[in-house]
């Protein structure tokens, strides 16, 4: 398993999680609002900005036949699928100026192509990166063209069966792409707590030696942190600038506000992380004192016993360490010592 670049960022164990706001068709058809929603996932907090590359006429068929027919759910005010992905597409001749800008502001951005031609398209703009969305997993001499394209492969897991990203992953690597990162999906939108199944991603991890992530449907912040506690080098959640608007994707999308909270509980769980480490953190240490250590408990004449009633295990830790108190019972003291002395050997007639 390797560490990959995209752009500025490395990505794997070890480096902060790469977070991708994604933007789908929450512009709303809307290039202000496109822009607007690249500066407010730079505030909020994203390291990038993912587009879709595809038009109605390269994802689906302009037809009203029954295979054609948006099936019932969050968009079947839609006629067929062909006008839901016209609405929800993002105008290529978009792309180079969101492209710039999101470059401009320092976030990186890439795209996932639906087809061949949207990935010279976005070779042309020097895309550093490809996504690969769940339902194009099985889309072969897709995956063949982005895999020669020399740039990392994103591969989303959302509605693929164990064979599906077995065949997808042998594809990548048989073209010489060894830089690819698994995203444990659900394709629900939104998608249920218990249809998550995150430790797929350790097994993920397991079974193919790459990096793994989360790309995230549900409507809560839990996942993506309880991802990055598992090990996931990669978030994707899917941004709006208000859930009010009513864009195809806001129902289930993060507004600012929420993905900054999102970004700030992934970097707290970074944090809490931390390393394996055995000895106490410098705040820690500040407690050593209230750990326990042998005491004098009554006064002792010189030459008395020491026994239970005399030496005990008390706080703060000044005193000698309670490993020796079984050797110094039923020793003699060589000088006068009273309540509250620190032990030591130095007084124990050995």
């Amino acid at each position: 398993m390797k560490n990959l670049n995209i752009g500025k960022f490395e990505i794997g164990p070890g480096k902060n999680t790469f977070i991708i706001a994604e933007m789908s068709g929450n512009h709303d058809g809307d290039i202000k609002k496109a822009f607007a929603i690249i500066d407010a996932a730079k505030k909020s907090g994203a390291d990038a900005v993912k587009l879709q590359t595809y038009t109605a006429d390269t994802i689906t068929l302009n037809c009203n036949k029954p295979d054609f027919i948006v099936p019932p759910g969050p968009w079947d005010d839609f006629a067929n699928l062909h006008s839901l992905y016209k609405k929800a597409s993002t105008p290529w001749e978009w792309h180079a100026e969101l492209f710039e800008h999101a470059r401009k502001i320092g976030l990186e951005v890439f795209s996932s192509p639906f087809d061949h031609t949207a990935v010279d398209f976005l070779q042309d703009l020097g895309a550093t990166a490809y996504k690969i969305a769940s339902p194009e997993i099985t889309d072969i001499p897709l995956i063949e063209k982005v895999a020669r394209t020399g740039n990392p492969v994103i591969l989303s897991t959302g509605i693929a069966a164990l064979e599906d990203i077995e065949l997808a992953v042998k594809t990548l690597r048989e073209n010489n792409c060894d830089r690819f990162v698994i995203l444990k999906c659900t394709t629900a939108y939104p998608t249920p707590m218990s249809e998550v199944n995150l430790r797929t991603m350790l097994d993920m991890q397991k079974r193919f030696d790459c990096l793994v992530g989360v790309s995230d449907h549900t409507l809560g912040l839990t996942v993506p942190m309880a991802a990055v506690a598992l090990g996931a080098s990669m978030i994707e959640k899917h941004f709006t600038i208000s859930k009010e608007e009513g864009t195809v994707d806001s129902f289930f999308s993060l507004d600012e506000n929420e993905f900054n909270q999102m970004v700030n509980g992934v970097r707290e769980t970074e944090l809490c992380l931390g390393n394996v480490e055995y000895i106490p953190s410098p705040k820690a240490k500040v407690n050593f004192d209230g750990r326990r250590s042998l005491y004098i408990s009554k006064n002792i004449k010189k030459g008395e016993i020491f026994t239970p009633e005399n030496v005990r295990s008390v706080r703060p830790a000044l005193g000698l360490h309670p490993k020796y108190y079984s050797s110094i019972l039923g020793k003699k003291a060589k000088v006068d010592l009273e309540i509250g002395d620190r032990m030591s050997l130095d007084v124990v007639d050995l």
